[in-house]
């Protein structure tokens, strides 16, 4: 599930890539050239600004449910679970070393004896 995301979630943003350039912009971006070249001139005038709007919208907003959807199944992965196994076998080996430094005995006498 978490592969089928993210492989959605890269073709996603490959699009919105694609469409955020034909856009115009103040300085004519990639819209002047390529949309007429490529479209045959469809996508040049008001409407084409008006669809190119809508459709970044749109996709922007299967971004975001996208990365949203990704996060809450990465979050509920045995990933995760596998990870926070391995963040208390950490505490437990920290608790176990501070135990064994607590129970080594102090040496003041032996070192007074050498002085």
């Amino acid at each position: 599930m978490f592969s089928i995301l993210l492989v959605l979630l890269i073709i996603v943003a490959v699009f919105m890539i694609c469409l955020i350039l034909l856009q115009k912009s103040e300085g004519s971006g990639m819209s002047g050239s390529a949309a007429a070249s490529m479209f045959g001139g469809a996508l040049t005038g008001a409407a084409a600004g008006n669809f190119l709007t809508r459709a970044t919208a749109w996709l922007a907003t299967i971004f975001f449910v996208l990365c949203a959807a990704l996060a809450l199944v990465a979050s509920k992965s045995d990933m995760s679970r596998q990870q926070s196994d391995l963040r208390q076998e950490i505490i437990k080996q920290e608790s176990a070393d501070m135990n064994t430094v607590s129970e080594i005995p102090e040496q003041k006498d032996a070192l007074k004896t050498d002085l």
